[in-house]
C-alpha cells in the first residue's frame, strides 16, 4: 500500500489527555468485573478463545420486519387496531348463516384495505433494507496477516480485526486507536452522525503503539484488549491494552466510534473493540417516542363511539325482533307469513324467540357494519403521505444556498402543524446564523470596533437615536476601500488596524491580548500552497473568528512543529513583522463546567507564561488583586456588548515560576494518565489550583447574526396567536435586546422579569450559605410570580412578555411552584382549553430531547450536524421556513383532514342507517336493502375517490392570504390559524353535526324512496317494484346525495376533484351495467336490474332528481344561515374575496367584528401595543 505523506507533529506535552506510560493502579480493579467484562485478541480474532466469546458480528440492520416475520408482525400491526379487530371479525361470521350478505363480499374489502397497508409498510421496510445493503458493504482495509491489507466489506469485520481507515471515510466498527499519519499518532475525527457536531474532535494513540506506521508494522502484532462491556455513553470508556507483557490504561481518548469521519490525518490504524448492535452508536438507536396527532386520537374516540351506536342499534333492533318472533305464530296464525314461523330453524321460531333474539343481534352487528369507515385508516394514511410530499416539493421551503428542500421525516402529524399552540424554540443555530463574526473588543479598559449589531439598530429606532444610523452611513461611505471580506471578522477600527495598535496609551497590552487570540487556542492551521493563504479547522465557530481576528490584525498563527507554535506578529519595538515560536507545554480545554480554557507556554526569553480566556461568571473572580486595573472598564463595556446582542469572552494571562509549574506539571500527568471515573474531575482540580491571580488584559466581542427573515417570520407566528418560547444561554440584557431585534417583543408591551440578581441573593451567594440561598431564592420566585399575576389581573394593556433567567425557571419548575408559574404563563386564551400543542425547533444535538418531548421536533438542517434533524419530524433549512409550514401548509392540512374525517363519517351514517331503517320497515328481520357487492364498493370505490381529493387538494383560503402582509386580510383576521388552535374545524360539535346530517339525509333518502315507490306502477306495464329496484334507488340516491354533498362542501375545486366526484357517480352507473350483465349465479339479485328495471323507467331518475334535490336542501339552507349570521373565520375572508372588498380596511373591518371576538393574543395585542405607545408620543 502507498504509504500517506508523514507529518511531523508532536502534541504529547501538552494536551489534557496526553499520552504515555502509566503504572497499574488500584483504578485497574473495575477491569474484569461485572459491566467491564470484554476482550478483544488483536489479530488473532479467528483464535479459539476469541471465538469462545461468540460476540455480535458486524452486520447492522435498522429493518423493522424480515422475510420471516413480515407476515404475522404486520398482521400484528394491522390488527392492532380496534375496527379491523372488528371487520376480521364480521368476516369469519360470514361464513356462518347467521350472515347478511356472501362471505366473499364481506373478506375482500378487508383483505384490500389490510394488503394496501401492509404493502406500504413493506415498501418503507425495503427502503431501509436498501440502505441497511449500503452500509454493510462498504469497504475497508483489513489485516489478512504478513502485513499485507485488504479490502472487505463492513459486515465481514470481528472483534479483535486490525484495520486501516483512510481519510474522510467513516470508522466501520468502535476502535481502539493504535496509530496514525501523524508522528504522535493524532487524528482528528467528525462526529456529525452521532451528535450532530461539526466541530472536530482530537483522538491520540497510546506512545507504545504509535510507531506502528506502516503496513508491515502489523506483521506480528499482538495484544489484548480488557474494557468495559457495551453501553450508550458516547463520551466515556474504559480499558486497558495488554502489549509487550505491560498494562496501559486506554481512555475515551483512544476509541474511535462508528460512524463518525476521519479528517486531518492520511490514515489511521485500529483495532475492532465493539461491532455491529455492540457499538455505541448502535446503542444509542433507541426508537424515538411515537407521536400521533390529537386529531387521530380523537378519531379513535368517535370509532368507539360508533361502536357504541353499532350496539345500541343492534339491540334495539333485536329486541324488536325478539318481541315480534314471539308473536308471529297465534292459534295457528302465522303474522309474518312470509318467515314461516311453523317450519324454520332457530332464526325465526317463536319457541325459541330469547335466542332467535340473541343471533339476530349478532346479524345486526354484521349489517349494521357500515357504521364503520373501514378505509377511513387506508386513507388517511394515503392522503397524509401526499400532503408530505406537497410539503417536500414546496419551492418556496427550499433554501437555494445548502441545496436542502423541507423534509416532512413523518407525515402522521401533518395535521397537528395546524394546531400548535406554543413554540419553543432554541437560539443559536436556530434564530442565529451560527457563524460568528469579531466585531468588537476591550483591551485595556478602552472599547475598540465600530461595528453597528442588528440588536443596536434595533436599539436605536425604540430610543429615536440617530447615532447607530450614522455611524452606518459612515461606514458605508468608506467601504469602498475598507470593507472587510473575510469570513468570521466584520472589525473596523483604523486606532489598532494595519498596526496602528503601536501608537495606542496601552501598546503592551494590546500586543499581549493580540497574542492571546493567537495563541490560546486548539485551532490547526491548513496552508493552501498554490494560493499561500491560511486557513483553520477549530473545534467551535467562536476559536475560529479569534484566530481570525488575530491573523487580520498582524498575529498570523501559521504552524504547528512538535511541540510549538510559530506566529507572524508585529515587533512592539521596531514596528515590523518578525517570526516568533512558543513552546506548548500544556492545554487545559474548555467544557460547560470550567467555562474557560487556558495553554501554559514558554517564550523565547525562557518565561513560563499561562494564557486564559473564558466567561466573565468565572473569570473576573480569578483576578489577581493587582491585575485588575482595567476591571471596571470592562465591565461597563461587557454590558454594552450585551445589550449589543454580541458573546463576549474574558482574556487574561499570568507569569508562571519554574517551581509552581513543576508542582503543576506532576499532579496534572498524575490526573490525566489515571483510569478512574472521576479522571475528569480530577484534571479540573489541578487546572483550578493554576488558573487563578490572573492579570486581566480585556474581552472580546463576536456577534451570531440572525437569519434572514427571522423577525418577520416570529411577527407572523405572534399574529397567528401562537405563544414563542426562546431558550438562550445568554445574559437577561443580552436576551431582552435580542427579543426586541427578533420582534419577540416589542415597544409597549408589559415586561414581567423574574430574576434571582436581586442584591439580597447575591449577598447570600457571597456568603455560601447554600440552604440559606436556596429557601431565600425560592421565596423570590414566588413572590415575583405572584406580583405577575396580580399585575395582569388589575392592568388593561393586554400585551406582555414574560422573561425568566434560568436559575429562577429551576425554582420555577418544582412541583410546588410550577402550577403558580404555569398560570402566569399561560394566557388566558389557553386555558380555555387543554393540552394544547407544542413545538420545539432547534438545529443542534443539544436540541434532540426538546424536539423529541414536544408534540411536534422542527429539526433545522444548519451547521451544527445533522442529529436534530434525524431525531425531528419535520426539517427545514431556515427558521423563516416555519412561517409558511405552519401558517400555510399547517392550516391546510388540519382543515383538510378534520374535513375529511367528519366527511367519512358523514357518509358512512348515511348509508348504514338506510340499513337500520329498511330493517326496521321489514321488522328486523335481518333482511339487507342492497346487494351484497353494493354494500361492500360503497366506501371502496364509489365515494372514496373525493374524499382523497379533498384531503390532498381543498383550500379554504389560499397561501397569500394566509401570509397577506399588513396592510391586507391576515392583519384583519390574524386569527385564521386559530381555527386550528381552537379546534374549531374538529370539535365534538361539528363533528356530531355532520352525524346529524348523515342520520338526517339517511331519514329523507329512506322515507322518499319508500312513499314514492312503495305502492306505484314502476313501469308501463303496471308492476310495482321489488326489493332489488327498490334497493337500486335508494343505492343511487345515496351515491348522488354523498358525491352532491363534497362538492357542496369543497372551497377549491381542481380537475381531480371534478373527477373523483362525478367519476364516482360515473364509476357506479358503470358497475351497474357490468355487474348486471354477469349471470344470475354472480349477480344475483342485481342481474340486469338497471337495463331492464331501473334505466327504462321514467320515475327511476325523476325520484333519484327529487330525493337528491330534497336531501341537500337542509344542508344548503344551514350553511346560507352560518355563513350570514355566524361565520367562521375562513367563511369571512371567503366573504370578503367574493365581494372583492380585499383592500377595502373599512369593509374587512366590519366583517372581522361579525366573526371573532376581541382578544388579546398575538396581533391584536401587538396592535393595542402599538396605539398606545403612538398615544404616549403624540402627547409628549
Amino acid at each position: 500500500m502507498a504509504e500517506g505523506r508523514r507529518r511531523k507533529l508532536h502534541f504529547s506535552k501538552f494536551y489534557a489527555f496526553s499520552r504515555g506510560k502509566s503504572s497499574v493502579q488500584e483504578e485497574h480493579s473495575q477491569i474484569g468485573g461485572p459491566g467491564f467484562s470484554r476482550i478483544a485478541y488483536a489479530n488473532e480474532s479467528e483464535c479459539f478463545e476469541a471465538k469462545n466469546l461468540n460476540y455480535s458480528s458486524n452486520y447492522v440492520s435498522t429493518t423493522k420486519y424480515t422475510l420471516a416475520t413480515f407476515l404475522p408482525k404486520s398482521l400484528f400491526e394491522q390488527f392492532r387496531r380496534a375496527a379491523n379487530i372488528y371487520f376480521l371479525v364480521v368476516g369469519c361470521l360470514s361464513f356462518t348463516p347467521l350472515a347478511p350478505y356472501s362471505a366473499v363480499s364481506s373478506i375482500l374489502p378487508l383483505i384490500l384495505v389490510i394488503g394496501a397497508t401492509m404493502a406500504k409498510e413493506g415498501l418503507e421496510d425495503w427502503r431501509r433494507n436498501q440502505q441497511d445493503i449500503e452500509m454493510n458493504n462498504r469497504k475497508v482495509f483489513l489485516h489478512r496477516g504478513d502485513g499485507t491489507f485488504e479490502y472487505t466489506e463492513w459486515k465481514n469485520l470481528k472483534v479483535g480485526d486490525i484495520v486501516k481507515v483512510e481519510k474522510d471515510n467513516f470508522f466501520p466498527a468502535d476502535l481502539v486507536l493504535l496509530s496514525s499519519s501523524y508522528d504522535d499518532a493524532i487524528c482528528y475525527v467528525e462526529t456529525m452522525n452521532l451528535d450532530g457536531e461539526t466541530n472536530l474532535k482530537l483522538k491520540q494513540a497510546l506512545e507504545v503503539t504509535s510507531g506502528l506506521q506502516s503496513d508491515s508494522s502489523f506483521q506480528n502484532f499482538k495484544a489484548i484488549i480488557r474494557c468495559e462491556d457495551p453501553n450508550a455513553n458516547l463520551y466515556t470508556f474504559v480499558g486497558s491494552l495488554n502489549y509487550e507483557e505491560q498494562q496501559f490504561p486506554l481512555s475515551p481518548q483512544q476509541l474511535l466510534l462508528r460512524d463518525s469521519k476521519l479528517r486531518n490525518a492520511d490514515y489511521i490504524y485500529g483495532i475492532v473493540a465493539f461491532t455491529g448492535p455492540d457499538t455505541k452508536v448502535r446503542q444509542n438507536a433507541t426508537d424515538p417516542p411515537s407521536k400521533r396527532s390529537r386529531v387521530e386520537r380523537k378519531m379513535d374516540k368517535i370509532i368507539y363511539f360508533l361502536f357504541f351506536l353499532l350496539v345500541l342499534m343492534s339491540g334495539i333492533g333485536s329486541i324488536f325482533f325478539g318481541i315480534k318472533t314471539k308473536d308471529d305464530l297465534s292459534d295457528g296464525k302465522m303474522k309474518r307469513w312470509y318467515l314461516r314461523p311453523d317450519d324454520t330453524k332457530v332464526f325465526y321460531d317463536p319457541k325459541r324467540a330469547p335466542l332467535a333474539a340473541i343471533l339476530h343481534f349478532l346479524t345486526a352487528m354484521m349489517l349494521y357494519g357500515y357504521l364503520i369507515p373501514i378505509s377511513l385508516y387506508v386513507s388517511i394514511e394515503i392522503v397524509k403521505v401526499l400532503q408530505s410530499m406537497f410539503i417536500n416539493n414546496d419551492i418556496k421551503m427550499y433554501y437555494e444556498e445548502t441545496d436542502k428542500p423541507a423534509h416532512a421525516r413523518t407525515s402522521n402529524l401533518n395535521e397537528e402543524l395546524g394546531q400548535v399552540d406554543t413554540i419553543l424554540s432554541d437560539k443559536t443555530g436556530t434564530l442565529t446564523c451560527n457563524s460568528m463574526e469579531f466585531i468588537k473588543c476591550s483591551i485595556a479598559g478602552t472599547a475598540y470596533g465600530r461595528g453597528v449589531t442588528e440588536v443596536e439598530k434595533v436599539m436605536a429606532r425604540r430610543k429615536g437615536s440617530p447615532l447607530p444610523e450614522e455611524v452606518e452611513e459612515d461606514d458605508e461611505a468608506d467601504q469602498g476601500e475598507t470593507k472587510s471580506t473575510v469570513k468570521g471578522f466584520n472589525f473596523k477600527d483604523e486606532r489598532v488596524m494595519n498596526g496602528n495598535w503601536i501608537n495606542e496609551p496601552y501598546a503592551d497590552v494590546i500586543q499581549k491580548f493580540y497574542r492571546l487570540l493567537a495563541i490560546c487556542h486548539t485551532a490547526i492551521p491548513e496552508v493552501d500552497e498554490e494560493l499561500g493563504m491560511i486557513s483553520y479547522e477549530a473545534e467551535s465557530p467562536d476559536e475560529a473568528a479569534f484566530v481570525i481576528a488575530a491573523r487580520e490584525l498582524g498575529f498570523e498563527f501559521y504552524q504547528r512543529t512538535q511541540t510549538s507554535i510559530s506566529l507572524h506578529e508585529l515587533d512592539l519595538k521596531s514596528g515590523i513583522k518578525v517570526e516568533r515560536s512558543y513552546k506548548l507545554l500544556n492545554i487545559l480545554e474548555f467544557n460547560s463546567t470550567r467555562k474557560r480554557m487556558s495553554v501554559i507556554v514558554r517564550n523565547e526569553e525562557g518565561q513560563l507564561l499561562l494564557l486564559c480566556k473564558g466567561a466573565d461568571s468565572v473569570m473576573f473572580e480569578r483576578l489577581a488583586k493587582n491585575g485588575r486595573e482595567f476591571e471596571e472598564k470592562t465591565r461597563e463595556h461587557m454590558n454594552e456588548y450585551a445589550d449589543a446582542g454580541l458573546r463576549t469572552l474574558i482574556l487574561t494571562y499570568r507569569q508562571l515560576s519554574e517551581e509552581e509549574y513543576d508542582k503543576f506539571s506532576e499532579e496534572f500527568n498524575d490526573a490525566k494518565n489515571s483510569v478512574s471515573a472521576d479522571r475528569d474531575e480530577r484534571i479540573d482540580e489541578v487546572a483550578e489550583k493554576i488558573e487563578k491571580d490572573l492579570i486581566l488584559l480585556g474581552a472580546t466581542a463576536v456577534e451570531d447574526k440572525l437569519q434572514n427573515g427571522v423577525p418577520e417570520c416570529i411577527d407572523k407566528l405572534a399574529q397567528a396567536g401562537i405563544k414563542i418560547w426562546v431558550l438562550t444561554g445568554d445574559k437577561m440584557e443580552t436576551a431582552v435586546n435580542i427579543g426586541f431585534a427578533c420582534s419577540l417583543l416589542r415597544q409597549g408591551m408589559e415586561q414581567i422579569v423574574i430574576t434571582l440578581e436581586s442584591p439580597e441573593i447575591v449577598a447570600l451567594e457571597k456568603e455560601g450559605n447554600k440552604n440559606a440561598l436556596t429557601k431565600a431564592s425560592k421565596a423570590s420566585v414566588v413572590r415575583q410570580i405572584s406580583e405577575g399575576k396580580s399585575l395582569i389581573s388589575s392592568s388593561s394593556n393586554g400585551a406582555y412578555a414574560l422573561i425568566i433567567d434560568g436559575k429562577s425557571l429551576a425554582y420555577a419548575l418544582e412541583d410546588d411552584v410550577k402550577n403558580k408559574f404555569l398560570d402566569l404563563a399561560v394566557t388566558r386564551l389557553v386555558k380555555e382549553g387543554t393540552g394544547k400543542t407544542t413545538l420545539g425547533i432547534g438545529d443542534g444535538a443539544n436540541d434532540v430531547g426538546m424536539l423529541q418531548e414536544a408534540d411536534i421536533g422542527i429539526g433545522i438542517s444548519g451547521v451544527e450536524g445533522m442529529q436534530a434533524v434525524m431525531s425531528s419530524d419535520v426539517a427545514i433549512a431556515q427558521f423563516r421556513f416555519l412561517e409558511r409550514l405552519l401558517l400555510v401548509h399547517g392550516h391546510w392540512c388540519y382543515r383538510r383532514i378534520s374535513s375529511m374525517i367528519c366527511y367519512f363519517f358523514y357518509k358512512n351514517l348515511t348509508f348504514g342507517f338506510t340499513l337500520f331503517l329498511y330493517e326496521a320497515y321489514a321488522s328486523f328481520s335481518g333482511q339487507a336493502a342492497y346487494n351484497d357487492w353494493y354494500m361492500s364498493l360503497y366506501n371502496v370505490f364509489f365515494t372514496s375517490l373525493p374524499v382523497l381529493a379533498l384531503g390532498v387538494f381543498d383550500q379554504d383560503v389560499s397561501a397569500r392570504f394566509c401570509l397577506r402582509n399588513c396592510q391586507s386580510l391576515s392583519m384583519q383576521f390574524p386569527l385564521l390559524y386559530q381555527e386550528g388552535v381552537q379546534n374549531v374545524l374538529f370539535r365534538w360539535r361539528r363533528i356530531l353535526g355532520w352525524m346529524a346530517n348523515g342520520v338526517c339525509s339517511a331519514i329523507i333518502i329512506f322515507y322518499l324512496c319508500i312513499r314514492t315507490m312503495e305502492h306505484q306502477a314502476f313501469r308501463k306495464g303496471g308492476e310495482t317494484v321489488s326489493l332489488d329496484i327498490l334497493g337500486t334507488t335508494m343505492y343511487s340516491c345515496i351515491v348522488w346525495v354523498v358525491n352532491c354533498q363534497m362538492a357542496l362542501s369543497v372551497s377549491y375545486f381542481t380537475l381531480i376533484q371534478h373527477i373523483s366526484i362525478w367519476g364516482g357517480i360515473a364509476l357506479w352507473y358503470l358497475f351497474l351495467l357490468a355487474y348486471g350483465a354477469l349471470t344470475p349465479d354472480i349477480s344475483t339479485n342485481a342481474y340486469m336490474v338497471f337495463i331492464e328495471g331501473c334505466a327504462p323507467a321514467a320515475s327511476y331518475w325523476i325520484v333519484t332528481l327529487f330525493v337528491v334535490i330534497a336531501t341537500l336542501v337542509p344542508y344548503v339552507a344551514y350553511t346560507s344561515l352560518q355563513m350570514r349570521f355566524f361565520p367562521m373565520y375562513h367563511n369571512m375572508i371567503q366573504w370578503i374575496r367574493s365581494e372583492g372588498q380585499c383592500e377595502d380596511p373599512e369593509y374587512c373591518a366590519m366583517v372581522r367584528q361579525r366573526s371573532i371576538k376581541p382578544t388579546t393574543v398575538g396581533y391584536t395585542a401587538r396592535r393595542e401595543a402599538s396605539v398606545r405607545e403612538g398615544r404616549i408620543r403624540d402627547s409628549t
